[in-house]
């Protein structure tokens, strides 16, 4: 049986967001201000989640906001992220959930913008990402956003926003940073395909259904 990792307390919890961070500013998926994570222990009614207007390559565990799934500040002295709304309805809507991370993936975004879906082009794109919704546009931070988020996040574990990025949701931290990490690397392996061929090869219907079997998606 896999193994699944949690943490044990809080502190843990904010350590692994702030090195979750670090890794994803590294690879270009999440810009100086732009993208935000937030975890919570499993079943807990409150998250952690990173601030809004604060450089996110060198996040400290003592930066980060905690708050209430009603979207409250509970605990912290900056000022939570302005998507908190959408995690938040992540959150109460999906028990399953303690990891949402929202990244800036360029070539995904760009694909969306060219109306371009995701498509099975990996074994990795079969095996984690499930179907991969598009949510239409809605400006950033505002309860619009929120709503639509909540109604495509049912049942995916991976969005794309139009003309923002994307959303990635796990049982912890890893699950989530594949989520968004395996996105960019099927839109990278489908942008670089189409390039050079219309009729990209997908992996065919009746091996999805052996997948699906094989890793329980």
């Amino acid at each position: 049986m896999e193994e699944t990792f949690t943490f044990g307390s809080e502190e843990e919890l904010k350590e692994e967001i702030c090195k979750t961070m670090r890794r994803l500013f590294n690879r270009g998926l999440i810009s100086a201000l732009g993208g935000n994570i937030s975890a919570r222990l499993p079943n807990a009614n409150e998250f952690w989640i990173t601030p809004s207007g604060v450089f996110k390559g060198e996040l400290e565990p003592e930066d980060l906001v905690k708050v209430s799934l009603e979207g409250n500040v509970i605990e912290g002295f900056l000022r939570p992220s302005v998507e908190t709304p959408f995690h938040a309805a992540i959150y109460r809507r999906r028990a399953d959930v303690s990891a949402v991370i929202h990244s800036h993936n360029p070539i995904t975004t760009g694909l969306a913008l060219a109306g371009i879906e995701i498509k099975p082009v990996t074994i990795e794109a079969a095996a984690v990402l499930r179907r991969v919704k598009v949510v239409p546009w809605a400006f950033p931070g505002t309860e619009r956003l929120a709503r639509l988020v909540g109604e495509h996040i049912e049942g995916a574990r991976a969005l794309v926003l139009m003309n923002h990025g994307v959303i990635g949701v796990g049982s912890n931290l890893l699950e989530a940073e594949a989520i968004v990490e395996t996105l960019e690397e099927v839109a990278t392996a489908q942008f670089i395909a189409s390039l050079f061929r219309r009729d990209i090869p997908l992996i065919p219907e009746e091996d999805m259904e052996l997948i699906r079997r094989l890793y329980g998606v």
